[in-house]
């Protein structure tokens, strides 16, 4: 427990400037947008200026290697783990991540107990000349770093050509400009976040094309045990989200999904507390695609995911990821 958040009864010992508390983030614009939305949202929540808190900025192992492909340096946790160490450490207080970033499996003493309200889930297609995936011409070459996108973009279009494409959001739009690729996508959670809306030619539907697990939230790790800092957090967890995630997680777990597999998975609240969770495992060339529905009571969110999960494990059969080139 630190010094800026400390109380034996467990109520949130506010920080102040003397004693601020430190958001630990990556440094990309998107990072550092959610990181200040989670620093805004408790000035909101408990009256606190904003020199009661410090932005830690931290390099993670995504941000420092860029000539590679996120599937050939690792799983989940490249955007995560210095984050984590941090906490671990002292360093930091909370760490705000990405949820789509975070594996299911928790590092020993750290806790995540606070969701933020989950913007928009679905993907953007950005492209300088077209509107829409239909609009792509024969051989039309797609930029992406996401195995899960390119994936479903070669399930639903074999003809085109997916090229890696790595950065921020400035990096590949110029990358688009210089004619790298005709097309791209982005989180439309990310480009408003980042106050970039007018960037995208449209909103890709859900039934078009899945989005990733927990895409579009924001998640705030703690230590474990702070008791205190868990309750100057309370006030900002949706919910709402948190129940989907439980799902969507679940069914992630169950497929033992990593930044190296091509899976797709949202949870969606229907009236009368029940839910909807859909998932999807595909061939990293397109080639082969399973799917399935779920619905049933919130109560049995995570029930729902570890179910769909086994369904697809059995359709897809062992080796069902492997072969993790793209077609050229």
């Amino acid at each position: 427990m630190t010094d800026a958040i400390s109380s034996a009864a467990g109520a949130p010992d506010l920080p102040t400037p003397d004693r601020p508390l430190r958001i630990g983030t990556r440094g990309s614009p998107l990072a550092l947008a959610q990181a200040h939305e989670t620093r805004d949202r408790l000035m909101a929540a408990h009256g606190l200026p904003p020199e009661a808190f410090a932005i830690t900025v931290l390099k993670t192992t995504g941000d420092k290697v860029l000539d590679r492909p996120l599937s050939e340096i690792g799983g989940k946790g490249l955007f995560t783990k210095e984050l984590e160490a941090a906490l671990l450490e002292d360093r930091a207080d909370i760490a705000v991540h990405s949820m789509k970033d975070v594996g299911v499996e928790r590092p020993d003493g750290l806790s995540l107990t606070c969701i933020l309200p989950r913007e928009d889930v679905r993907d953007a297609f950005i492209s300088h000349h077209f509107k829409s995936i239909a609009d792509l011409p024969q051989g039309a070459v797609v930029g992406s770093s996401s195995l899960r996108r390119r994936a479903q973009l070669l399930n639903r279009r074999p003809d085109l050509r997916c090229v890696e494409f790595r950065g921020n959001v400035q990096t590949r739009m110029q990358k688009l400009q210089d004619g790298v690729a005709q097309a791209t996508f982005l989180a439309v959670a990310g480009l408003r976040r980042l106050g970039m809306d007018d960037l995208a030619a449209g909103a890709i539907e859900t039934d078009e094309m899945l989005p990733a697990v927990a895409q579009g939230a924001i998640g705030i790790e703690h230590r474990t045990g702070d008791d205190a800092l868990r309750a100057l957090l309370a006030p900002l967890n949706c919910a709402e989200t948190a129940l989907r995630l439980e799902a969507e997680r679940a069914f992630l777990a169950g497929l033992d999904g990593s930044c190296r597999t091509p899976i797709g998975g949202l949870a969606e609240l229907l009236p009368g507390g029940r839910m909807r969770l859909r998932g999807e495992i595909i061939k990293p060339d397109g080639s082969i695609r399973h799917a399935t529905e779920r619905e049933g009571p919130v109560s049995d969110a995570a029930a729902m995911g570890a179910d769909a999960a086994a369904e697809l494990r059995a359709k897809g059969g062992e080796g069902f990821f492997d072969g993790m080139e793209q077609r050229p």
